[in-house]
């Protein structure tokens, strides 16, 4: 006799659900790789409140931005920019209205090694290193917000020789707690990961030294009648998942 008034109650929340789940789902989601780590755990609650299942691609924002437009299946970019996801909403790829700002980001100059990097970042003038690892700033924002850096210092002809070009802000942090690279830019969110000690050593880069990097999100073409879709949109603009996103440095 439960079973019909369990089923009722079922449907019942899922009406009154501020995310519309009803069935559960599953939404391809190209993420920025910077906001991988936050991005699990937002999924987490996700889940948990809606049923639905999230298939995850990562890496640099330009780079998707190219498959987007080839025609890729991805139904919701979390872009690390905003320039990208109004890009997309113009030329008729991602559904008008739907992109917004779900986090302004962070950027560090990170070493893997204790007491390497100071806190005002002299370090990259001192020259007591080989390699600086940088996102490709042309399909990368925190690879062209690093570029801005070393513009403002005025040390871009100097670290030339000595910069290590990845394809996104997570090669770059690869190359530097690998060794390749004794320096690197990369984001706040990808060093202080919360509930865990903060390995090696880094200076959080002034805001006034790189333009501003606002992180917007935007419903694709191909996820405009996925539910799921539009659900996760609605649940990243949310209490419970800005209070995962603030954990990870960013601001709003």
């Amino acid at each position: 006799m439960s079973r019909p008034i369990d089923l009722c109650l079922f449907f019942v929340a899922a009406a009154l659900s501020p995310f519309g789940a009803a069935l559960a789902g599953e939404v391809h989601v190209a993420v920025a790789a910077n906001f991988v780590g936050p991005l699990a755990k937002i999924q987490q609650g996700f889940t948990a409140v809606t049923g639905h299942t999230l298939k995850v691609s990562s890496g640099a924002t330009g780079k998707f931005y190219a498959q987007i437009v080839s025609g890729a299946p991805f139904e919701v970019l979390i872009a690390a920019d905003d320039e990208t996801p109004k890009k997309l909403v113009a030329e008729g790829h991602a559904v008008t209205g739907s992109n917004f700002t779900y986090a302004i980001g962070r950027l560090v100059l990170w070493s893997a090694q204790p007491g390497l990097v100071d806190d005002q970042g002299a370090v990259l003038a001192t020259g007591k290193f080989a390699h600086l690892a940088i996102a490709n700033p042309k399909t990368a924002p925190y690879g062209a917000a690093g570029l801005q850096v070393l513009k403002a210092r005025g040390l871009v002809e100097a670290m030339a020789p000595r910069l290590v070009t990845a394809e996104s802000i997570a090669q770059a942090y690869q190359f530097v707690s690998t060794g390749n690279a004794e320096l690197g830019f990369v984001a706040l969110s990808q060093v202080a990961v919360p509930g865990k000690a903060a390995e090696g050593s880094y200076w959080l880069v002034p805001p006034s030294l790189y333009g501003e990097i606002r992180q917007d999100a935007v419903l694709l073409k191909a996820g405009e009648k996925n539910p799921a879709a539009t659900a996760l949109l609605a649940y990243l603009k949310s209490a419970p998942a800005w209070s995962v996103i603030e954990a990870y440095g960013y601001g709003r």
